[in-house]
């Protein structure tokens, strides 16, 4: 799904096309039951409460900081070639978002007032993803039966324009939702869904920008389920790649895309149009994917340098970790790739590089993620299910 352009907006939020003189750096802090600090070098949001106690903690605690820089938003747009689709991009992001479920809204509005940045900006951050699509992301999962760890890897290289110093924004959101499931996201504030995460039960999810299906479908559905939507729903109500498919085929989405999934026991690739989905499952315990449809009732074009290069790990008998990690960078796009990362569901484990590009060019950061999401005394099991 097309997370770049929504990143791009975002990127107006976070920071400025050139690089300052001194890195950016997230302060650390607490707000109400939020608080962002850093784990292993690692920045770490972590949010927790209704939608908007969510949202005031993102506002306060990662937006506020670096708001100076809204004002650059038309030379983004300006450079994406959109300038004269600006008012057609925001009416059509809050036609959307009115369609958003309530909680969402909320915590979109939280956000906007404690930031004090526009709504109408954070709005269409997250709805031109459905609108625009620029190519970019790859992932390889690997079974248990093909794991050096005896448990399923779930490798993602997260690739963005290289603009300016967004890289340095990237961080960690742990989302601990009130009577919901808890998630990691790794992404950027101001979104109320990243590309790539994991939530409590071990349901880690990317999602894969595709432009062309071989089925006739419309590219975008205006009556359609919104990418952040969508994404967020996974996280907050499913706990195996079996229920995340069952949701997938109930919702009408607004755009095509690969989701893939990948539990506690293995993976699998939704190929999904505005009309079709198909469920791509691994071979031989491995799956690659990047940002073309491979099912033949979808296929066009399968030609992808990443594909290829993510494909001849398949000589190796096991993989281990490291083995995932060099197929990641053997798969990169330069600057373009900012995030690095691998999964294990099993023990809620994530290792993450977060850099200027190439990302995979750097050694992986161990995360814990269990502890992270673990509720406050009073807020819930993180393992138990919610609807």
């Amino acid at each position: 799904m097309s997370l770049r352009c929504g990143l791009v907006l975002v990127a107006v939020v976070l920071g400025p096309t050139a690089a300052s003189a001194a890195p950016f750096k997230y302060p650390e802090g607490k707000h109400g039951k939020g608080e962002l600090k850093y784990v292993n070098g690692l920045p770490v949001l972590i949010v927790e409460g209704s939608p908007e106690e969510i949202g005031t903690q993102i506002g306060t605690l990662a937006l506020k900081p670096a708001s100076k820089v809204v004002a650059s938003l038309k030379r983004f747009v300006k450079e994406l070639g959109l300038e004269k689709s600006w008012p057609i991009l925001v009416r059509a992001g809050k036609g959307l978002f009115k369609s958003f479920p309530e909680a969402y809204r909320k915590e979109a509005e939280a956000m906007a007032k404690a930031s004090g940045i526009d709504l109408d900006l954070i709005v269409l951050a997250n709805t031109i993803t459905d609108l625009q699509k620029i190519a970019g992301c790859s992932t390889l999962t690997v079974g248990a039966e093909r794991s050096a760890t005896g448990a399923p890897l779930f490798g993602r290289n997260w690739d963005f324009a290289p603009l300016g110093n967004l890289h340095e924004y990237s961080l960690v959101i742990v989302y601990r939702p009130t009577g919901k499931r808890a998630f990691a996201v790794v992404g950027f504030p101001g979104l109320l869904m990243g590309g790539s995460a994991i939530n409590d039960a071990g349901l880690a999810v990317a999602a894969n920008e595709v432009s062309e299906a071989a089925d006739d479908s419309a590219r975008f559905n205006p009556r359609g389920v919104a990418t952040v939507v969508g994404l967020r729903r996974l996280m907050e109500e499913c706990a195996t790649a079996e229920e995340a498919e069952k949701l997938v085929r109930s919702v009408k989405p607004t755009c095509m895309a690969n989701l893939i999934v990948c539990d506690k026991k293995g993976a699998a690739v939704f190929e999904v149009t505005t009309k079709t989905v198909m469920v791509r499952r691994p071979v031989d315990g491995l799956c690659v994917c990047t940002n073309h449809f491979r099912s033949k009732p979808l296929a066009t074009s399968t030609r992808c340098h990443r594909f290829d290069a993510l494909e001849k790990k398949r000589s190796l008998k096991k993989l281990a970790l490291a083995d995932v990690a060099k197929g990641l960078h053997a798969a990169n796009q330069g600057a373009a790739t900012m995030q690095t990362m691998v999964f294990e569901p099993a023990s809620l484990k994530l290792h993450l590089a977060l850099a200027k590009g190439p990302a995979s060019a750097q050694p992986l950061k161990v995360l814990e993620l269990a502890p992270l999401l673990e509720r406050r005394a009073g807020g819930g099991s993180p393992g138990e299910r919610h609807r």
